[in-house]
This record gives C-alpha cells, sequence and structure tokens, in this order.
C-alpha cells in the first residue's frame, strides 16, 4: 500500500479544469490545464495538511513522541 490520495479532474464551462480530492474535504484546485489544476490541488493538500499538523502539535505535551507511520 502506498500513500495515495485520489485527484478527480473535471473540465469547467468556462474553460479550464477543477480538481478536487475524494480522500480530503476542503481540497481542490483549479488550472486552464490539467497538469495546473492537479498542481494546484496538490499544494491544497499540503497546505490543509501542514496546518492539520501544527494544530495538533500545539496541544501536545512537551514530552510526547513524535515520529513518521510508513505506510509500505
Amino acid at each position: 500500500m502506498k500513500g495515495e490520495l485520489t485527484a478527480v479532474i473535471e473540465a469547467t464551462a468556462e474553460g479550464g479544469y477543477w480538481a478536487t480530492c475524494l480522500e480530503m474535504s476542503g481540497a481542490n484546485g483549479q488550472g486552464e490545464t490539467v497538469q495546473e489544476a492537479k498542481a494546484d490541488l496538490l499544494e491544497a493538500v499540503r497546505l490543509i495538511l501542514q496546518d492539520r499538523e501544527e494544530d495538533v502539535l500545539r496541544g501536545l505535551p512537551s514530552d510526547a513522541i513524535c515520529e513518521p507511520l510508513l505506510i509500505g
């Protein structure tokens, strides 16, 4: 198993593309090309994960153990 997310990309009536992530509510992107929409979506996912991590870390005690969980 790999750490993968699913991008759903749709053409818009106005031109360009709209992208959403099935596994991450609120993550979306847009662009003139499919590649631009995917890149914008990836940046949105990164920002959401960064915000969630910062939020969780604020509430942890100083002796909490934080280490990567690898999905392989």
